[in-house]
């Protein structure tokens, strides 16, 4: 079963089947916002929403935290502007 994990210390949400890390999305923090630099699923996992809900949980932690989200990463600001109204 995969599991996502927020790693605040580490600017990024992590994907694990298990223990094996399979996908992260990385942040970077620039004053009050976060942006999103990089996502990345391993090949074996792709095509299941794993990228997804990666990014989608980066813009819940956002909310938690009083940040802003941007996005250098084409995926994660496709994902954004889909949620743009939940933001």
């Amino acid at each position: 079963m995969v599991e996502i994990r927020f790693e605040i210390d580490k600017n990024r949400a992590v994907a694990y089947n298990n223990e094996e890390e399979i996908g992260e999305c990385v942040f970077l923090e620039q004053n009050n916002d976060w942006n999103i630099v990089h996502t990345e699923v391993n090949s074996d996992y792709q095509g299941q929403g794993i990228a997804r809900k990666l990014v989608e949980n980066i813009i819940e932690n956002a909310k938690k935290y009083h940040k802003r989200m941007i996005a250098d990463c084409s995926y994660a600001k496709k994902v954004i502007n889909d949620k743009k109204d939940e933001i």
